[in-house]
């Protein structure tokens, strides 16, 4: 059932962890641990590749031969990891699922991580990935961003990046549990505390001091929930558990979004963890979530005219 199914996974997001602050290393290493344990579907290949200035993930549907490309889309996807850990194989369940469920080919894009890179480095990163797409011909109605967590803040930000850069925006954006705050002021800060059993406020303060650099979190680029002004933005789907610290950066994004005149979906699931959907094959509500994920996508990508059905345009 799924409340069995919630309650073994938040008993093992609660296993006991050392005590204090980790390491960079520590932190990187033991959250690939983790992401090494969830599933990722069969029906897809991967290869490493370039896009823009920086490595990446290409992740295709396994029905066809190398190289065929995707069938009519592509998902430019940005990893979670605080900014600082995670990378596209920690995030290939996401990706995979996503690529099995809508036939779209995927770029997990390895952006650069702080403490090495701090703010702007991950977002001058996407940017460039966006770009090589759109410079290779891709069409922007065929392109859509997607991310969990940190990079779910990071398909907010590219999106105002090439807004502010004079590109045209992608067809849709989704977001997992996005991180869009840096400046921690959402109440589910304090209101999840303990509810959450992944993170808190003095880990996130921890590595977002290691993104930050010191440079001051006001600013729309760290903290779009608050600050950024998204008109124009492209249809946007959000989606995030009732256990989340980051609950209400989603909650406080999408209002925003609705204010500025966007097409917004805010999808909130009862008793989840942040980045629920990771546990796809294992957790109801995550394989729910990522199949509303999937057609939201579907929906928003314009299928080129040749691969339409007869009579259809």
């Amino acid at each position: 059932m799924s409340k069995d199914q919630r309650a073994q996974i938040d008993a093992l997001l609660r296993r006991p962890r050392p005590e204090g602050p980790r390491s960079v290393d520590e932190i990187r290493a033991g959250f690939e641990a983790l992401m090494a344990q969830m599933i990722v579907p069969d029906g897809i290949r991967t290869e490493r590749t370039t896009l823009g200035d920086r490595p990446a993930l290409r992740v295709e549907p396994d029905n066809g031969p190398p190289g065929s490309g995707p069938r009519a889309g592509t998902i430019l996807y940005f990893h979670g990891g605080g900014w600082v850990y995670g990378s596209p194989e920690s995030a290939l369940t996401l990706t995979g699922h996503l690529v099995a469920k809508t036939g779209f080919g995927a770029y997990s894009v390895d952006y650069r991580l702080a403490p090495e890179h701090p703010f702007p480095a991950a977002i001058e990163d996407t940017l460039s990935a966006y770009r090589a797409l759109l410079d290779s011909g891709q069409d922007p109605t065929a392109i859509v961003f997607a991310g969990d967590s940190a990079g779910g803040g990071l398909a907010i930000t590219t999106c105002l990046a090439a807004r502010d850069a004079g590109l045209p925006l992608p067809a849709a954006v989704v977001t997992f549990s996005p991180g869009l705050d840096a400046t921690r002021t959402g109440r589910s800060m304090d209101t999840k505390k303990g509810i959450d059993p992944i993170l808190t406020r003095e880990s996130m303060e921890h590595t977002g001091a290691m993104y930050l650099a010191g440079q001051d979190p006001r600013q729309p680029l760290l903290s779009p929930a608050v600050l950024a002004d998204l008109a124009g933005f492209p249809p946007m789907l959000i989606q995030v558990g009732t256990n989340e610290i980051l609950l209400d950066d989603s909650t406080r994004l999408a209002a925003r979004a609705a204010a500025a005149g966007v097409d917004v979906i805010l999808d909130i699931t009862a008793d989840v963890p942040h980045v629920f959907q990771s546990f796809a094959g294992v957790l109801d509500e995550a394989d729910r979530a990522l199949e509303r994920a999937a057609l939201f996508l579907t929906q928003h990508v314009r299928v080129p005219e040749a691969a339409a059905a007869p009579g259809f345009s």
